[in-house]
């Protein structure tokens, strides 16, 4: 198995778009273009330098500072899409080879270079992945197929650097991969116990704990 490493950052500023067929809007505003940068970057409790966020609503902020997506997942998506999607391509700051929503569980804390994160939750995708390449279905693909994403939050700050190993310095709670609690929130798992048990892990975020106890009452509800 491939050691986890970083193999591209990418940062962007919030910036207009025109509207396409995959959105109702006349433009949108977002951050979602991420460009590939060279060097050290420093990590700060909220962004990395350069990134910025135009909904400071949904994206950004300490539990969400850093996103992450899998190297492996632009490999399937070529495959399937027949195009070559660039890294950063999903709005990630960090593409890394080695990881992906199997094996990344929330309450990780990793260190990259001069920094240190924790897993904080799952990456909920949204309409602009679809806007953004103007591929219609990519979003209910992204949303079916698992390959989301996940966020970090900063625990300590520091630089960051491409080629950077990625080390997994605590696991604490192994049950509750990536995979696992996107299949909370798509309804692919309904086991009411093991939903309850996710919501008492505290390393996750306030606003995935929020989405996963909306699932739970639906559920519920519909029993």
């Amino acid at each position: 198995m491939t050691s986890p490493r970083v193999i591209s950052i990418q940062v962007g500023l919030p910036k207009r778009y025109e509207s396409g067929s995959t959105s109702s809007r006349n433009e949108w505003y977002s951050a979602f273009d991420k460009q590939p940068v060279n060097g050290k970057r420093y990590v700060h409790f909220d962004h990395i330098d350069g990134d910025g966020q135009a909904d400071r609503k949904n994206h950004g902020g300490p539990d969400k500072a850093v996103l992450c997506y899998a190297a492996d997942h632009y490999r399937k998506w070529t495959r399937e899409l027949h195009i070559d999607l660039p890294y950063g391509g999903f709005g990630e700051n960090l593409t890394i080879e080695g990881m992906d929503e199997t094996n990344v569980c929330v309450g990780d804390v990793l260190a990259i270079g001069g920094a240190k994160f924790q897993v904080s939750q799952m990456r909920g995708p949204c309409w602009k992945i679809s806007a953004r390449w103007g591929i219609p279905d990519l979003l209910d693909r992204v949303r079916a197929s698992g390959r989301t994403g996940w966020y970090l939050r900063v625990l300590e700050k520091g630089y960051v650097e491409s080629g950077q190993p990625v080390q997994v310095l605590e696991r604490r709670h192994p049950d509750w991969t990536i995979e696992r609690i996107n299949d909370v929130c798509e309804g692919r798992l309904t086991d009411g116990n093991a939903i309850r048990d996710l919501l008492t892990v505290n390393e996750l975020s306030a606003a995935a704990q929020n989405v996963v106890a909306l699932r739970l009452r639906r559920m519920l509800d519909q029993a």
